[in-house]
């Protein structure tokens, strides 16, 4: 019987068992590779593997080698396996991909090697990982007014707002409401106090970067564009967050706990600062396209993530909350940024 050998989809041969056999021991068909029968029809799609062909007439083969370990190392080269073109400065400025990958690849062992250890490690971390989210949001939701400058500009402005409200100011010690989330009251009290005491008060100041861009801009913004900026905007406060409670609150974790908690603020919980402050940003793009509505979008601007906001904060420090409440409300969340984008046009009908 004579055989078809497919590589890539297309057919070479026709071979016999023996020609097959030899090819094999050569190392030019793989057992692997697909065979069919001259008699059989490709269409049918009735492939047969070289290896069942061979054991079904028991054949053993074994692959010639070529030579000696050292011999098939001179044949592969040097040249190959070490490059002339790596030392080039052109090679790394013609093919960004690699100095990308490097970055990325390896920013956090260099982090580790020459940044004290501290907040100033924490901090380059949390910057690393940011620049991965940025990645991602400008993948998924960029527009053509998104400038890097302006996302940059966006992302330290608000690291600022936070350093000196919270820092310089003790803005949450100056809300009522903040004390009202005191693990000892009862759960309405501390939703109460999350809501009105963290959750406006932190979207707030997540929004003031937004509200800044657009009195500054001389174009109206398009709802994707203050969308990113708010991703970016939030994604700066979950960072500085983050930083803040690995050097005060996770430290007085052990083991695995703080290595999870330190994960988790560094990627999942700046991730969902992003995601409510991007959904305040859909509004305020709104209430500055329509301003006869302004006062009913800037409301919902500020209360959809704060109200969002302080569910979360409310229900996450316990572990059966945790899962069955504060995690479902985090997919909710995603999936309502996105349902807000994908119903932009109707938003625009409605209060045209």
């Amino acid at each position: 019987m004579e055989y078809y050998v497919y590589r890539n989809g297309n057919p070479f041969g026709p071979y016999d068992l023996s020609d097959l056999t030899s090819l094999v021991k050569a190392g030019k068909v793989l057992k692997c590779d697909k065979l069919s029968s001259v008699n059989t029809a490709k269409e049918a799609n009735e492939f047969v593997v070289v290896r069942d062909v061979l054991d079904d007439n028991n054949i053993s083969v074994k692959v010639d080698e070529a030579g000696s370990l050292m011999s098939q190392l001179k044949h592969i080269s040097k040249d190959l396996l070490f490059p002339k073109e790596l030392k080039q400065k052109e090679t790394w400025k013609s093919d960004t991909r690699l100095l990308v990958l490097a970055c990325i690849g390896l920013f956090p062992l260099v982090a580790a090697y020459f940044v004290p250890s501290g907040w100033l490690s924490y901090y380059c971390i949390s910057l690393y990982f940011s620049v991965v989210w940025w990645s991602f949001f400008n993948y998924m939701f960029k527009s053509p007014q998104v400038t890097a400058k302006t996302s940059v500009t966006i992302f330290f402005l608000m690291q600022a707002i936070v350093f000196v409200a919270w820092d310089a100011f003790g803005l949450p010690n100056l809300n009522f409401f903040y004390g009202a989330t005191n693990q000892e009251y009862p759960m309405m009290f501390r939703l109460i106090g999350f809501i009105f005491g963290v959750g406006f008060t932190e979207e707030f100041a997540k929004m003031l970067p937004l509200i800044w861009l657009v009195k500054k801009k001389k174009k109206p913004l398009v709802p994707q564009t203050l969308v990113f900026y708010g991703l970016i905007s939030g994604l700066a406060f979950g960072v500085y967050e983050g930083v803040q409670y690995q050097m005060t609150e996770n430290i007085k974790l052990d083991g695995s706990e703080r290595f999870l908690m330190d994960i988790a603020r560094l990627t999942s919980l700046p991730f969902i600062h992003a995601i409510w402050c991007a959904i305040g940003g859909f509004f305020i793009s709104f209430a500055v396209l329509y301003p006869r509505y302004r006062r009913a979008l800037w409301a919902l601007a500020l209360v959809i993530p704060a109200v969002l906001h302080g569910i979360y904060d409310t229900m996450c420090g316990n572990g059966l909350t945790a899962i069955f409440v504060a995690l479902p409300l985090c997919v909710f969340c995603v999936g309502l940024l996105v349902h807000y984008l994908k119903n932009s046009g109707n938003y625009q009908n409605r209060l045209r």
